[in-house]
């Protein structure tokens, strides 16, 4: 009895080794749970990391690499461009082309994206009346958004065709002459505005009418008894509870309207000259639009259009952060 007690550890007992033993299984049957949970949600995340990598980070960075070198059509097919610094973009800054194709860029990002949105508004406040055909009539609205870009800006430029457009002819039947939408420098950065601004449209009406449905119906009841109008209720209720659902439709739709390409060189080309010419238009003319490639330059427009998204997006961040504050 004696070797035996001598024999055991001091202060243990066989219950409360095995107690510590259960405690240790525990421990590790939740070290593996979280290691297998971590697994899961690696191989979950792991297809959208690829994506963003393959199709987001790596475009950038080429894009970055091209801007930083002097490319030749030779250099290009070959890799090795000689490494040229800020050169591209201060080649760019100086041209001539940078700054009527700066503002032409912030006049069609604005204007567009301020007859969108009160459009889109106006268009969702409608709606959000609950009538006849409601669903129908909103779903028709829709029409612009679902169309392949290249059939919009296909159909557009045949509407306003100076010779045998709709448009024009709509004219000539109330006694207005033509006009010259696409061929006039000073009508043809309109005409892809009005041709844009009808694309974007159904966006804004999509997403502020679902902003509308999430405001409470008692404070209309409530403002209604206490005998406020249709035009009260609106500017105290429906537009300062629709704030953070606006400024997501107003930075959505900046960030797509300022790298709006195809719309543009389908019915202009940017022109006629540069008078409708854009950031995302001239610098695809650098690039591909003549036989002899500007791949630099090119691609140092592009990110100075990627900066200017950038410093939006941030400036929105911030507002949202003091709206959240």
């Amino acid at each position: 009895m004696t070797i035996a007690r001598a024999g055991r550890l001091p202060g243990r007992s066989p219950a409360g080794a095995e107690a510590t033993g259960a405690a240790g299984r525990r421990d590790g049957a939740a070290r593996r749970g979280r290691r297998r949970s971590r697994l899961t949600a690696s191989a979950f995340v792991a297809p959208l990391v690829v994506y963003l990598v393959a199709f987001y980070l790596y475009p950038l960075y080429r894009n970055l690499d091209l801007s930083l070198r002097h490319y030749t059509v030779r250099s290009f097919v070959a890799g090795d461009a000689p490494f040229s610094g800020w050169d591209n973009f201060a080649r760019v800054l100086d041209d001539p082309a940078f700054a009527p194709a700066l503002r032409h860029t912030m006049v069609f990002t604005f204007v567009s994206i301020a007859f969108q949105y009160t459009a889109g508004l106006a268009l969702a406040v409608f709606f959000d009346r609950h009538f006849r055909l409601a669903g129908t009539l909103r779903a028709l609205f829709l029409v612009p958004w679902l169309l392949p870009l290249i059939v919009s800006a296909s159909t557009w430029s045949w509407m306003l065709n100076s010779e045998s457009g709709v448009v024009n002819y709509a004219l000539q039947l109330v006694g207005l002459p033509p006009v010259d939408w696409l061929t006039s420098p000073d009508r043809a950065l309109t005409s892809v505005i009005i041709a844009n601004v009808w694309i974007g449209i159904p966006f804004n009406l999509v997403i502020l009418h679902s902003g509308l449905q999430n405001i409470p119906r008692e404070l209309y009841e409530a403002a209604a008894l206490d005998g406020a109008s249709g035009r009260r209720q609106f500017w105290s209720i429906t537009f300062p509870l629709l704030r953070p659902v606006s400024a997501i439709t107003l930075l959505l739709g900046l960030v797509y309207t300022l790298k709006v390409f195809d719309l543009i060189w389908i019915m202009t080309k940017g022109g006629p000259g540069d008078s409708s010419s854009t950031l995302a238009t001239w610098s695809y003319q650098l690039g591909f639009g003549t036989l002899l490639p500007q791949f630099g330059p090119g691609a140092a427009v592009g990110n100075i259009l990627v900066l200017i998204a950038l410093v939006f997006g941030l400036l929105y961040i911030r507002v949202q952060r003091r709206q959240e504050a």
